[in-house]
């Protein structure tokens, strides 16, 4: 296989064990903190701070510099981040440390994207849903194995060994991520938004898509333990069965897209997805809710790939641009709207959020047609 595309499907990974791990580590916070579900919404919302702050920086270090460059920095920089949230005594410096974990982990996935598409442009292949499917097996593995090792082990003894899996993991790489910054004395792009609406209708279709997901990181193990009664042990498997099943129809995405072309395969991944939100939602256990989660993975799965992959390809607009705006506001889902999520909680059933989040996905389906580019014969 070829060593970039090996390099940058082990960055998704890793990148996707560190967000997996962190998964289980939320009801541990609010052990430990003696915290509730608003105050825990309010930690999550420093992630998706932290992350929406320093991911115009790194994308601008895409921008000037390659993507190589700006996700070395990246993931050496968030290597130890769960080793900081777990050593934090208090609050304040938890949220601090959340905050920085946030941004280095999303600066890192702006990072890997562009490496992918510069891969994909090197290959004339695309590898885009294939590396979020690596990106899916690394947040199974962090989140299944997380909260049975947090729960045995502790919190600290837990994160040293994320990272230093993290930290081996960049240095068998760190040779064989693809160069692609831009070549000496050529003229630098100009760092402005683009003025066609397409992208950004497309980043509407990628938000869309990923604030399930991050309802499902970052409250489906609090769901299952507060209103389903399940162990820690149990409840860190209702995002790692959802996780389970993004990453094999990831590793399937590219086929499927191939076969049914982006507009169709968005079409079926939406409504089961729908579905399997429904089913989690209206659970009366632990094991039915399981299969909801597992089912909208198998739905989300591959919305977000080929809505990065239609940005990469919006006709007349500068490789890398597209992407940049769709990854933002699509991260700012995934980031931002599980903090509201928590203090929603306070009020509302987490049954009734999950319920309202299937009813939300009708708009990635309403505005389908327009992954059309998504397809990456048509797209070059």
């Amino acid at each position: 296989m070829d060593p970039y595309r090996i390099a940058v499907s082990a960055l998704f990974f890793v990148n996707g064990l560190l967000v997996g791990s962190w998964a289980p580590k939320i009801p541990a916070l609010m052990a430990r903190l003696d915290i509730s579900e608003a105050v825990a919404g309010i930690l999550v919302l420093m992630l998706g701070a932290g992350s929406l702050c320093l991911m115009p920086v790194f994308g601008a270090m895409v921008a000037r510099r390659g993507s190589a460059r700006a996700v070395r920095i990246a993931a050496w920089g968030v290597a130890s981040a769960l080793i900081w949230i777990s050593a934090a005594p208090d609050l304040w410096t938890v949220g601090a440390a959340v905050a920085l974990f946030g941004g280095l982990i999303g600066g890192m996935d702006v990072a890997m994207n562009a490496n992918a598409v510069a891969v994909e442009r090197a290959r004339g292949r695309a590898i885009m849903s294939s590396c979020h499917g690596f990106w899916s097996l690394g947040a199974f593995a962090g989140a299944g194995a997380g909260g049975m090792a947090i729960q045995r082990f502790g919190e600290i003894p837990h994160a040293v060994a994320v990272s230093a899996l993290f930290a081996l993991v960049l240095l068998v790489v760190r040779r064989r991520v693809i160069e692609d910054g831009p070549e000496p004395g050529a003229a630098r792009p100009p760092l402005r938004l683009p003025r066609t609406p397409l992208p950004y209708l497309i980043g509407v279709m990628a938000l869309m898509a990923m604030i399930p997901e991050g309802a499902i990181l970052d409250w489906a193990a609090v769901y299952m333990q507060r209103e389903l009664g399940a162990s820690l042990a149990v409840a860190g498997w209702g995002f790692a069965a959802c996780a389970a099943t993004m990453a094999a129809m990831r590793f399937l995405g590219d086929l499927i897209r191939r076969r049914l072309g982006a507009v169709r395969t968005l079409r079926f991944s939406t409504l089961a997805a729908m579905a399997g939100l429904a089913v989690a939602g209206l659970a009366g256990s632990a094991p039915l809710a399981i299969v909801g989660f597992a089912l909208a993975g198998i739905g989300i799965a591959n919305m977000v790939p080929i809505a990065f992959s239609a940005a990469g390809n919006v006709p007349g607009l500068a490789a890398g641009i597209g992407l940049s705006v769709v990854t933002m506001m699509g991260y700012s889902g995934i980031l931002v709207a599980p903090g509201a999520i928590g203090f929603l909680a306070e009020s509302v059933s987490f049954s009734a959020i999950y319920l309202g989040l299937a009813v939300l996905l009708t708009i990635p389906l309403a505005l389908s047609h327009l992954a059309a580019s998504a397809d990456f014969d048509a797209g070059r």
